[in-house]
């Protein structure tokens, strides 16, 4: 199967691709791993005339930390957000996400940029980055802005960024004493398959090591976007943690589902799988902060 004609553009610096993207909005696309755009190229869902690859740009690989923050470039793969031993021990629901995405050889090549501007329901990145409170950098020709990843997506495929926009990165805060997060996903195999369901927990404790101070729970699979469920968050903060109050919270998040019949599960099925991962994700997180 053939890709359909395109113009390949592969700018050495930020400002190039930007200036590229500008000039062709509506008509260019971005490559980063080209997990997903090249499939759809051959399938004839995208025809894009330009086809920019991010692949040259310094520091669009790497991993950096400043002010407390985790800044992550948006060609960081899969594989090496799963391996690399900070991201493991400072975001780990990312790792954990990371490390289930489709096969050793979609993870060697899918991004983390990618994965976020696909918007999909159930994006294994898309979901952890969402409970522990990533932001996007979005830039282009005429200025940058940070969007919070709770505002980023609109729909499946559909994000709030404008086609002259590249995402340059996301951050997330740095974890550290008593912070845990955990990844829980559902599948009908194990490996090359998106999730019916999945849900990633972030909890922070107080300085007593009991009290949540913040708690987050993302659903995939479940709506039309990657959500945050805010009764989950509301029945944790303030409360000492215990396994009952992770089942009230369990809960509260499959209340906040809106899952729909398919032929991959009922809505039923899809709630109360809900209640069982987020369970799961909720305990992982709190024993990664008690560990902290």
């Amino acid at each position: 199967m053939l890709l359909p004609r395109f113009e390949y553009h592969r700018p050495a610096r930020l400002d190039e691709a930007l200036a590229i993207l500008a000039q062709h909005q509506g008509q260019a696309a971005v490559l980063a791993g080209g997990t997903d755009l090249l499939v759809g190229m051959k399938h004839k869902l995208m025809k894009p005339a330009h086809v920019v690859g991010l692949e040259a740009l310094e520091g669009f690989g790497q991993i950096q930390e400043q002010e407390g923050m985790l800044l992550l470039g948006p060609m960081l793969t899969a594989s090496a957000l799963a391996g690399e031993p900070g991201v493991r021990a400072r975001a780990t629901a990312l790792a954990l996400g990371a490390g289930v995405l489709g096969s050793p050889q979609v993870r060697n090549r899918a991004t983390v940029g990618g994965n976020v501007c696909n918007a999909r329901p159930a994006a294994d990145m898309c979901v952890p980055l969402l409970a522990l409170g990533a932001t996007a950098l979005l830039q282009s020709a005429h200025g940058a802005r940070e969007v919070p990843l709770s505002e980023f997506f609109l729909g499946p495929g559909r994000t709030v960024r404008t086609p002259g926009e590249l995402l340059c990165g996301v951050k997330l805060p740095a974890g550290g004493p008593g912070v845990g997060s955990g990844y829980q996903k559902l599948g009908l195999r194990q490996a090359l398959e998106i999730a019916l369901v999945n849900v990633a927990a972030f909890v922070a404790l107080e300085d007593d090591g009991q009290t949540v101070k913040t708690a987050r729970v993302a659903l995939g699979a479940v709506a039309p976007t990657p959500i945050l469920s805010p009764g989950a968050e509301a029945a944790l903060t303030g409360q000492v943690i215990s396994e009952e109050l992770i089942r009230q919270a369990a809960q509260a998040a499959a209340a906040d589902a809106r899952p729909i019949d398919d032929h991959r599960g009922s809505a039923d099925f899809r709630r109360q799988e809900v209640l069982v991962l987020t369970r799961r994700a909720l305990q992982q997180a709190w024993q990664a902060a008690r560990q902290d």
